[in-house]
């Protein structure tokens, strides 16, 4: 079967909408602007969050590993193993990832797409490997604050823009932009910032931080981005995901 999105007129291609969800300690949360003491518990049984995201029409899930993020290495592997077993759509996982042999540890587990963030910066050449290897499954995150590229968990922000950082990854397919102050804020993404990431790579560039409300999902696609993460907006009800992915 052809997907949707190939047959669709051009101009009208589907976003994919992805929920989002951040594992600390072995529990569902969020952090607003990536800060560790602001945090909200939004489940004790992530397995349980998936689930039922997958029920309510997710074709793509995102998560991320928080303590893997803040402590260099993968702290939640069991957790998201359970994820990815017990659903029947793609998983990508961001957070911690900094070695070949992190990457092939994830990858293993059966997620669909590793996210590479502060490795990226940091030894680009390990990207271009993990993309000569394993192709569409590797992505870059680039998180950015006041248009300069985050690491280490978001705690530190390096001198590079993250335009530039893009168009340096020339071997990456997918980009997750985040613009940090809009992260967990319920006020809306950072379009321009985003737009500019979209126009100045070939990649497909998914957006996140700040989606809150269907004309911040209408205005990602009207700029070209190919996915959208939601992630607070969907466990405080300001947003519905069944709506979100109709308006993508």
């Amino acid at each position: 079967m052809i997907p949707t999105h190939l047959t669709e007129p051009q101009g009208k291609l589907k976003m994919q909408i992805l929920p989002a969800i951040d594992l600390r300690a072995g529990k569902c949360v969020n952090l607003v602007q990536g800060i560790a003491t602001q945090e909200t518990v939004f489940s004790d049984t992530p397995i349980e969050v998936a689930q039922r995201w997958q029920a309510d029409g997710a074709e793509y899930l995102h998560l991320v590993d928080l303590d893997g993020a803040f402590q260099n290495e993968s702290a939640n592997l069991h957790i998201v193993g359970e994820i990815v077993s017990g659903l029947d759509i793609p998983v990508q996982l961001g957070g911690g990832i900094r070695s070949m042999e992190q990457l092939e540890a994830v990858l293993a587990l059966g997620v669909d797409r590793a996210i590479l963030g502060t490795v990226a910066l940091k030894q680009p050449d390990l990207v271009k490997r993990a993309c000569e290897k394993y192709g569409a499954r590797i992505a870059v995150g680039i998180d950015a604050k006041d248009g300069r590229v985050a690491t280490e968990g978001w705690l530190e922000v390096s001198e590079k823009s993250a335009v530039e950082f893009a168009q340096e990854m020339a071997d990456v397919q997918t980009f997750i932009y985040t613009d940090i102050k809009s992260d967990g804020m319920l006020k809306g993404p950072n379009v321009d910032a985003t737009a500019e990431i979209i126009d100045a790579v070939p990649a497909n560039v998914i957006a996140s931080g700040g989606v809150t409300s269907l004309s911040d999902v209408t205005t990602l696609k009207q700029i070209g981005a190919s996915g959208a993460i939601i992630g607070r907006a969907l466990y405080t009800g300001d947003l519905v995901l069944q709506d979100a992915i109709a308006a993508g």
